[in-house]
């Protein structure tokens, strides 16, 4: 593919994935609203909420299959389409119950879409020979923090309803465009590390699939606090802290904001320290901000926890969907994406039943302890290498 193709391909992905923070940060941030509107306990929320998790896991098992039939470009362009109608629904609802069957539509479209443009993504990742996966992510946290924060600016004057179909027209305006763009690109050649000689992908061995799901919950420690507080924060902040609804939401800016220059700088990061190292560093530095955030009396000593944990968490996920593909290529990319993403989407009612048992701040903390784990295990493969 010519070197003008691959970087309209790269600009393509970076506004799908720059898209979708923006839509999924949009609603996150009127989670506050939308509960108050349904009369949902923090534990009939979770459940809701289990509904995007429910859609998504269903759907990421499914988009392999569609990626290798009607290739990942396309896939990529029909969630986003599905996306940005479903994100106007919630407000629509007046029960926990109605909501969690809107949000099960949500959730496919955000699974579908999070498993598609990941793989085309890596297939770049793999032509150009550069650590370049955080650019994308960081696209993603750009958009988060856009979504957020325009979020925090029109909570008190806009209803949810009015702010969420106008992210969706956004969405479909973005969408025709960045879609027309990648649909007139090459599929790329998939990223699979081992073939046969007649260039069939060779099966991963066991061992081979046991390190895959292993840096896939990697991902899945990280992404659960990406989820958190993406669901939760908000919420904890204005209940915990008396924060009003506007600055509530500056709490996710703030650690979208972090993540992006995390991300922004994930490249540099990874060429200088190594896989090991970044590991290392992000998951203590998670840790550490988490019981900050989550714990802290005060709303700006909160604020500055969230920020850390965003800077700390910001490389752990695309460095384990990285090593995942060196290892099993396509196949690798999709289980840990899968494992990432589910931890993403089944974070938020696990945190959900824990506050109720215990408190919102106790549940939040649950964040710190996954990021220990993914640091342990960051150690423990360390001398892990793609034959």
């Amino acid at each position: 593919m010519p070197g003008t193709d691959l970087v309209r391909l790269r600009l393509a992905l970076t506004a799908f994935f720059a898209l979708d923070g923006f839509v999924f940060a949009g609603w996150v941030v009127r989670i506050p609203a939308v509960k108050e509107q349904t009369g949902a306990s923090a534990s009939t929320l979770g459940l809701a909420l289990l509904g995007v998790s429910a859609g998504a896991v269903i759907t990421m098992t499914l988009t392999g299959r569609l990626c290798r039939r009607y290739g990942s470009h396309l896939v990529t362009v029909v969630c986003a389409v599905l996306l940005c109608l479903s994100v106007g629904l919630p407000p629509l609802t007046r029960s926990a119950l109605a909501l969690g069957v809107v949000l099960l539509l949500f959730g496919a479209a955000y699974g579908g879409i999070n498993v598609a443009f990941n793989s085309a993504a890596v297939d770049l990742v793999a032509v150009l020979g550069r650590p370049i996966m955080p650019s994308f992510h960081a696209a993603f946290s750009l958009g988060g923090m856009i979504g957020a924060g325009l979020g925090a600016l029109v909570a008190g004057s806009l209803s949810p309803t009015r702010h969420l179909w106008g992210l969706a027209v956004v969405g479909l305006s973005v969408t025709a465009v960045a879609g027309r763009a990648l649909m007139r690109c090459e599929p790329l050649p998939p990223a699979d590390v081992g073939r046969t000689e007649e260039g069939v992908p060779r099966r991963p061995d066991r061992r081979t699939r046991a390190l895959v799901i292993v840096f896939g919950l990697i991902a899945l420690c990280t992404a659960y606090g990406e989820g958190a507080l993406a669901d939760w924060g908000a919420l904890h902040l204005e209940e915990d802290l008396g924060a009003s609804s506007g600055a509530a939401a500056v709490g996710y800016s703030c650690f979208a904001l972090a993540m992006t220059v995390g991300r922004l700088s994930g490249t540099t990061l990874l060429e200088r320290l190594g896989r090991t190292r970044t590991v290392l560093a992000g998951g203590s530095t998670a840790a550490a901000g988490m019981l900050l955030g989550a714990l802290a009396p005060s709303l700006w000593a909160a604020l500055l926890g969230y920020a850390v944990t965003g800077l700390g968490l910001a490389n752990l996920f695309p460095v384990a969907v990285e090593r995942a593909g060196a290892l099993a290529g396509a196949a690798g990319v999709a289980t840990a994406s899968t494992l990432g993403y589910g931890g993403m989407l089944l974070g938020p009612p696990a945190i959900g039943f824990m506050a109720d048992w215990f408190s919102l701040p106790a549940a939040l903390t649950s964040v710190a302890v996954l990021a220990a784990v993914a640091t342990v295990i960051g150690f423990a493969t360390r001398h892990v290498h793609a034959d």
